[in-house]
């Protein structure tokens, strides 16, 4: 969710260099733009609004979506490596990248939530304790048993998605040495690697029949990488196919993401949460998701040059995508202020679109603000 997307001469993504691709930045702001209208329908009670409900609490594509870029952006340098023959990517600077790029703005907002929150009542608010401010600030809050009453925090729900961005950072060197070293043995071997991947994929059902199936892991554990592994997969899958040359089309992968999207808004992905109850409609909802995300980048990560792409690389797309994460970071504290203090309105009532405009509206001078102090400075 945080990469920024630039290429070398093939094509594919590197963590330094000066060549930007415009289209996968611009699909960034697509990602918090997703992610702030499903947490509307949800704040004006929309998510219980039947076939329409559903859809608008399925935006939450938005997550899958910023897994997915960053599986494809952050996993280039070890294939490109691997393609050339050189030595693997150096890991601390791959940490130092990662850290200073997410923490501190995240740092800043969590404080802010805390302090603001302090003097505000705006219901429930279980996380708001010194233990509470620690996991946040440690992004360790959904490693516990009863997530939803101890560590939640009002204007930080959606920081778990972090939580899991960031345990996917922490496992990707361990991944890639695991494809690259030990199953393709130091050789560039697409075929290889492409079934590996895939086998890693199927990591994910079987979390959740472990988690659905089992009392062994407390019920914060749906929500850890494991369970989500598949959507990251999806964009290493793009590398891969990147180096080798393999081509995307606008016009076959976007109506194919549509299709699957309203399928998944049905009972087949279970009811508008984000962990379903039932086994299978969670196995559903990963799969579906992981097919959609990774439909939704191909294009981008795949050399298309079509209207698809130029819009997400049009200046509107690319100046929201460079500040993206500042919206995805901000957006519930702002969304919480702009329907008590302006929009006047009680949890669960009101109108969607308004809540929707009215908290992007202040959401990006604030985004803006935050990304301009805390970026990082080359």
């Amino acid at each position: 969710m945080t990469a920024t997307g630039t290429v070398d001469q093939g094509g594919l993504e590197a963590v330094k260099g000066r060549d930007r691709v415009p289209a996968l930045t611009g699909v960034r702001a697509l990602a918090a733009i997703l992610v702030l209208a499903t947490h509307a329908a949800y704040t004006t009670g929309k998510y219980t609004h039947g076939y329409l409900g559903v859809v608008y609490s399925r935006m939450e594509i938005g997550v899958p979506i910023f897994f997915v870029l960053s599986g494809f952006l952050l996993f280039g340098p070890w294939v490109r490596a691997a393609v050339a023959g050189t030595a693997a990517p150096s890991l601390s600077r791959y940490a130092r990248h990662r850290v200073r790029r997410i923490m501190p703005a995240y740092a800043v907002t969590v404080l802010a939530a805390y302090l603001i929150y302090h003097f505000r009542d705006a219901g429930p608010n279980p996380g708001h304790s010194v233990n509470g401010l620690l996991r946040n600030l440690t992004l360790t809050q959904i490693y516990t048993d009863s997530y939803l009453y101890s560590h939640l925090h009002q204007g930080l729900t959606q920081m778990w998605s972090l939580a899991v961005e960031v345990a996917f950072y922490l496992a990707l060197p361990a991944l890639a040495y695991l494809l690259l070293v030990l199953l393709c043995r130091r050789r560039w071997r697409p075929g290889l690697l492409l079934v590996g991947l895939a086998g890693l994929a199927l990591i994910s059902p079987a979390w959740m029949v472990l988690v659905h199936e089992t009392e062994i892991l407390p019920d914060g554990a749906s929500l850890w990488l494991p369970g989500y592994l598949a959507w990251f997969i999806g964009g290493m899958m793009l590398t891969v196919l990147a180096a080798m040359g393999v081509r995307g089309y606008w016009f076959i992968a976007i109506p194919l993401a549509t299709v699957c999207y309203f399928i998944a808004a049905t009972p087949i992905a279970g009811e508008p949460t984000t962990s379903p109850t039932g086994l299978a409609q969670a196995v559903v909802k990963i799969a579906f998701y992981a097919v959609i995300a990774t439909l939704v980048v191909a294009p981008l990560a795949l050399g298309d040059r079509g209207c698809y792409t130029r819009l997400l690389a049009s200046r509107p797309m690319v100046w929201l995508g460079e500040i993206s994460y500042e919206i995805f970071l901000v957006h519930l504290i702002v969304m919480e202020l702009a329907m008590v203090e302006i929009l006047h309105w009680r949890v669960y009532t009101g109108s969607m679109p308004v809540l929707f405009i009215v908290t992007l509206a202040l959401t990006i001078p604030v985004a803006w603000v935050l990304h301009r102090f805390t970026r990082v400075r080359n």
